[in-house]
């Protein structure tokens, strides 16, 4: 008694089927995409920056800067602390909250702080003025990019 084999022949005419008719129905030619680039908006007037912002610089020879007066260095942040946590305190006192950003019901004070160190700056001196910042109580604190290459 011979064991039954299959016959795969009208299976492969089918499939060979499907082949031509996929090929034929394919665009051989895919169809370009217009997009509209906007272009670069015009800018009359610079942007003054918030007044409650709160800008930690970093310079090149490890100077701390906060908002452009000198508060310290890298390795020696208690100057720059110590400013943090005298404007948090009194913006505590003065109820001077952040912009609510949706469903929060809650005001919390303002205290955000952005890092901005050059590119050449190690990552240690970054980390330890952030450490220093957040030592401060600054909440949430946020590294700044100026320009990307």
């Amino acid at each position: 008694m011979s064991k039954p084999q299959i016959n795969v022949t009208p299976l492969i005419d089918v499939l060979l089927v499907l082949l031509i008719i996929f090929m034929v129905v394919t665009p051989t030619k895919p169809s370009s995409l217009d997009a509209r680039v906007p272009s670069e908006p015009e800018r009359k007037q610079p942007l003054e920056p918030n007044p409650l912002t709160l800008v930690v610089t970093v310079g090149s020879d490890s100077t701390l800067r906060l908002n452009d007066a000198v508060n310290g260095r890298v390795d020696d942040p208690e100057p720059l602390i110590a400013n943090l946590a005298g404007i948090f305190e009194q913006r505590t006192q003065n109820l001077s909250y952040a912009e609510s950003s949706g469903g929060d019901a809650t005001p919390r004070i303002q205290k955000t702080v952005f890092i901005k160190a050059p590119r050449k700056l190690d990552y240690g001196s970054v980390a330890r003025v952030v450490d220093a910042v957040k030592r401060a109580g600054a909440s949430p604190v946020s590294l700044q990019i100026d320009d990307l290459d």
